[in-house]
């Protein structure tokens, strides 16, 4: 496989996830906070072609869930057979906070209802949760990467640069961040702040905190570009003609940094996604009722919920091929440099 190749599977395979939660609205069924009560722990819909009385049909279909009698237990009503019909009108949503629509790319006729991927204690459709979970869960990761990335750019070319007390001053500091244990600093710093906090603060909150502890280790890796780069003879050239320093910085220096800082992001993203479910798990992230795979993955604290609910484990599921995709990415990416 060429090298070209290599960053183009893992790279579409990112993108195509990313495009997913961002039209969450239009894939998703059902609105986030759609209650099907009478459906709790629905286990996830089949997709039939094929009936019980042995006909084929060219539009998919599911069955109806009916209950057995039993709490959270459901068997198929072959009498109901409830084909799956696309672009159907359904709750309303917001597209990119640009424009509203009810348009949805699949769904089922009322009073029937679909969970590909089941449904949790309330009734909430999973497979619409996970979607809009993944808008906070992955931007999370990579706004609080694009943070980091800025800050380590920044420190790491003034200190490379310019030298002096300036630099002795950010690696004693980027040491001491490097010596700290992040995540135990990302508990301390957030149990510290207030816990109830609208779900956009909060979100912006976890950015924040994520992006500022990771910035040392891209600054260490900028700075020793940038030593490298300034003592290269074109730049002492170009000094020479009377080139200013940000001049020196911007064409020649900087430039130079690319390959690292794209490395470093597809190496950072993955860890900051995790950190933004770890802290949505243990409840120091966002809160419900907006949904985060952190968040969504904590009813597997109640052991009944992981021994007899498999498919309430599937967001997590979700983040192995998602950071199996970034570390494909973040190995060729180093290849290229």
């Amino acid at each position: 496989m060429t090298r070209a190749r290599k960053i183009a599977v893992p790279l579409a395979a990112l993108i195509a996830a990313h495009l997913l939660v961002v039209f969450a609205g239009f894939v998703a069924p059902y609105d986030v906070a759609t209650q099907f009560r009478e459906h709790p722990y629905a286990p996830p819909s089949p997709v039939h072609f094929l009936d019980g009385q042995g006909h084929i049909h060219f539009r998919p279909f599911v069955y109806a869930w009916k209950n057995n009698g039993n709490f959270a237990e459901y068997e198929e009503d072959t009498e109901r057979v409830m084909p799956i019909r696309f672009f159907v009108r359904g709750d309303r949503y917001s597209m990119l906070h640009i424009f509203q629509s009810n348009v949805h790319l699949f769904g089922v006729e009322e009073p029937a209802h679909i969970f590909i991927l089941g449904s949790d204690g309330y009734g909430r459709d999973q497979l619409s949760r996970l979607l809009f979970g993944g808008q906070i869960s992955l931007f999370s990761g990579l706004l609080a990467a694009a943070l980091s990335l800025a800050l380590g750019l920044l420190c790491g070319s003034a200190g490379g640069y310019f030298g002096g007390v300036l630099d002795a001053l950010l690696m004693r500091i980027s040491e001491v961040f490097l010596a700290l244990p992040w995540l135990y600093l990302l508990f301390a710093v957030r149990a510290f702040l207030p816990l109830r906090m609208s779900p956009v603060g909060t979100f912006l909150l976890l950015i924040t905190i994520i992006g500022a502890v990771g910035w040392t280790r891209p600054a260490r890796l900028v700075r020793g570009i940038v030593l490298s780069a300034k003592e290269r003879n074109y730049v002492f050239a170009a000094r020479g003609f009377g080139a200013t320093e940000w001049y020196l910085l911007r064409r020649h220096v900087l430039p130079q940094t690319r390959g690292v800082l794209l490395t470093q992001a597809a190496i950072l993203i993955p860890q900051f996604i995790l950190a933004e479910v770890t802290l949505s798990f243990l409840g120091l992230g966002v809160a419900e009722p907006v949904p985060s795979w952190g968040n969504m993955l904590s009813t597997l604290q109640q052991y009944n919920v992981l021994s007899t609910y498999w498919w309430m484990i599937i967001p997590g599921l979700v983040l192995i091929p998602i950071f199996l995709s970034y570390y494909l990415l973040a190995r060729s990416l180093e290849q290229q440099v």
